[in-house]
């Protein structure tokens, strides 16, 4: 038992051989997100935009989409993950074709008054790539999991992305000087015979285009059994968790050959399994401090400082069940797909099939606040269990001052929650809105009866366009939404 709980060994045999560095500069697919010729990086100057009669609420505007406009999708290059740093300079994405494309924030629409959400693309990586394991007869998939940003302390910025079964922490910094002149080495690095070198010189500085390289630092691998969902980054930014499906491994950022296992919910006998883990986090503040979601719908408080091992939890957060909606499918729907911790670190959010969840944690009984997101669907649970729909897992996330949340929906719907107003609103990323000067308008689902002009059928919905991951500037109302492989960059307009 270590000090942080078990200590989880390497699931190869004894004393691997390390694998070889991988070169920074290596040839990889290329993505559509990135491809020149197909990317439509339009941005909007809005200040023409006109303003929608809204009372004074804020109107979102279409500022930017990245990515190929074809409908001939290949699955490669389907965004999996999306994620803005901690002050919004920069915005990652991942696809299912293990690529990491990194947008920088344009210089120009910061200083543009009123402030533009503007992006371009910064840098692109292979971050993973397929793999099969030989012992299980299995193949592990290249597609990014989850991307999560360290804190920056010096020009050089810092990320983890997984897997299913492997972390990587990558290096992302710029160059824009070389260095030549060696006496040991040639122009073209070849060493040189020391017999060879008949005077010393002093090496130069030259100035060269600015490159940004992203080489990887530490491979953290073979510690999970399942399949990893989740990693989260501690606030002491030393330490980072990564969670399967049974178990909570604990790591640092200096040590790639050996974990600690702080939860373990894997029974003695499998027969006897009930619930799996679905998603974990650290708290924002509290470096001890961490919870984790299960599909039983319970989301599980635990605190470092009580004991190594976490399996007997602090505090449970569930909510009864209404026996008037018990159903067949009542279990499915209730699991829970994603969990975030507020800024502040007093609340949180949990997202399930059919809504979003507010939590007080310092009240584990029910939920201070819930948002229905698409109620309309239950009548629909049958089909969507069949298309295997039901099963679709939807992120959430908070805006920079915890006053809104935002989570996805069908047919490239997406909703945000105003929590000081109470009111909320269906926006839908479509391509059709990609033209200077739009502002979103919003959509609304009709159940039955006649129809508006304005609305859309419940049965009209295209259950094969969803919105999936979400992300919310840490300080502007500049939103990123992945719509299959596109990405759409909103901002807010008063």
């Amino acid at each position: 038992m270590g000090r942080w709980g078990r200590q989880s060994p390497v699931l190869d045999p004894p004393d691997p051989q390390p694998p070889p560095p991988i070169p920074p500069r290596t040839f990889m697919r290329q993505s559509s997100i990135t491809k020149i010729g197909n990317m439509l990086n339009t941005a909007i100057n809005i200040n023409g935009a006109k303003k929608p009669q809204s009372n004074g609420e804020a109107s979102w505007c279409f500022s930017q989409i990245k990515g190929a406009l074809d409908d001939d999708v290949t699955d490669a290059d389907i965004i999996s993950c999306v994620e803005f740093n901690h002050d919004g300079e920069l915005l990652a994405t991942g696809d299912k074709g293990g690529r990491v494309v990194i947008f920088q924030r344009d210089p120009a629409s910061k200083s543009a008054n009123p402030r533009r959400g503007e992006y371009n693309v910064y840098s692109t990586f292979q971050s993973h790539e397929p793999e099969f394991d030989y012992l299980k007869s299995l193949e592990i998939e290249e597609k990014i999991n989850k991307i999560r940003w360290l804190h920056q302390k010096n020009p050089v910025h810092f990320l983890l992305s997984t897997n299913d079964k492997t972390v990587k922490l990558w290096k992302v910094s710029e160059r824009d000087k070389s260095f030549e002149g060696y006496n040991t080495k040639e122009e073209n690095g070849l060493i040189r015979d020391p017999q060879n070198v008949t005077a010393l010189r002093v090496p130069s500085v030259k100035q060269v285009p600015l490159m940004v390289e992203a080489s990887p630092r530490r491979t953290f691998a073979n510690a999970h059994t399942y399949h990893i969902n989740s990693i989260s980054v501690n606030s002491d930014q030393e330490t980072f968790l990564s969670a399967d499906d049974l178990r909570i491994n604990l790591w640092h950022l200096e040590v790639v050959n050996q974990s600690y296992n702080i939860v373990d919910i894997k029974p003695t006998n499998m027969e006897e399994l009930t619930e799996v883990i679905t998603a974990a986090e650290f708290h924002p503040t509290e470096c001890n401090v961490f919870v984790y979601s299960s599909s039983k719908g319970t989301i599980r408080l635990c605190d470092m400082r009580s004991a190594a091992l976490c399996d007997r939890h602090s505090k449970q957060f569930e909510e009864p069940e209404n026996p008037t909606n018990r159903s067949f499918f009542s279990e499915i729907i209730s699991s829970i797909s994603d969990v975030k911790l507020s800024n502040s670190g007093r609340y949180m959010i949990s997202r399930d099939y059919l809504s979003i969840k507010v939590w007080d944690l310092h009240m584990e009984t029910k939920p201070i606040e819930t948002y229905p997101v698409h109620e309309y669907l239950r009548a629909k649970l049958c089909s969507l269990y069949e298309n295997d729909c039901i099963f679709d897992k939807f992120e959430c996330c908070w805006n920079g001052k915890d006053s809104s949340i935002m989570t996805g929906s069908y047919n490239n719907f997406f909703r945000v929650f105003d929590r000081n107003s109470k009111k909320d609103v269906t926006l839908e990323a479509s391509r059709d809105i990609i033209k200077p000067k739009t502002v979103l308008k919003p959509r609304k689902v009709c159940t039955g009866g006649k129809r508006k002009k304005d609305e859309i059928s419940v049965d009209c919905l295209d259950f094969n366009k969803k919105i999936l991951h979400t992300a919310w500037h840490p300080e502007e109302n500049i939103i990123a939404v992945a719509a299959t492989n596109n990405l759409f960059i909103f901002q807010d307009k008063f």
